[in-house]
């Protein structure tokens, strides 16, 4: 399970698995089989007696107000401690279980797609814009997100080179097929001066408004993060008229 799905589906799992313990363990409680009651011998008229006198002082303490005589108390007692005991033993075992399904989640490691990128001595600006396409390919987005890539322009450092591109991405419909509001992403390829020419290029974007730098292979792409933009900006201009 990706780990943006999680404690929902572990919580549900383990109620589930709690009423599946209960009910079984229910089902196998009502089917013990119980020891028959010892056959009671006749009584003598003595005896009979003496059982229908108490039958008559039971009668009328009900008829005072008293509470009534039942019998089985003893077996209904076991029967509510053995009730007790099951829930009890399905609870910890559910609190064990999700125990465990946290800390496997906690130590679970989470690949971050990421592409080759090319020597410093092969960069040019085509191939940089060739390989930012290829590595967004890698990014999990909607089938609806269009993109717009272009180059911006370079920036001259005192150890390194700077390549900036501009993606603009959005989501054409039918009915606005000019969409309201972009989201922008930014990208910089750094080719550095100093270091061997054999080693890659360097390479880190942002996401309009968001002062936040990633780097590919380090950080996992949200969609929500476009989102939030579009929606910002809408929200915005929907505050102002003309």
């Amino acid at each position: 399970m990706p780990v943006h799905q999680s404690g929902t589906a572990i919580g549900r799992t383990v109620v589930v698995w709690v009423m599946i313990m209960t009910k079984h363990l229910g089902s196998q409680l009502l089917n013990e089989p119980r020891e028959a009651a010892p056959p009671r011998k006749p009584n003598s008229p003595e005896d009979q007696g003496k059982d229908t006198g108490r039958c008559l002082g039971a009668g009328l303490k009900t008829m005072n107000g008293s509470n009534p005589v039942v019998g089985g108390d003893g077996d209904l007692e076991a029967l509510k401690e053995k009730a007790l005991l099951i829930v009890h033993n399905a609870i910890q075992g559910a609190k064990d279980t999700l125990r465990e399904l946290q800390k496997k989640e906690a130590g679970a490691k989470y690949e971050v797609p990421n592409i080759a990128w090319m020597r410093c001595e092969d960069f040019t600006i085509g191939k940089g814009l060739l390989q930012i396409e290829e590595y967004m390919r890698t990014w999990e987005l909607h089938e609806s997100w269009l993109h717009w890539t272009n180059y911006l322009d370079e920036e001259e450092l005192k150890y390194s080179m700077r390549y900036c591109y501009r993606v603009r991405w959005s989501i054409p419909t039918c009915r606005k097929p000019i969409p309201r509001a972009t989201a922008c992403v930014y990208f910089v390829i750094e080719v550095s001066k100093i270091r061997p020419t054999t080693l890659p290029i360097e390479v880190f974007f942002v996401v309009e408004t968001n002062k936040l730098i990633h780097r590919p292979g380090e950080s996992r792409f949200k969609e929500k993060w476009l989102k939030e933009v579009i929606e910002s900006k809408i929200s915005l201009m929907e505050t102002i008229y003309f």
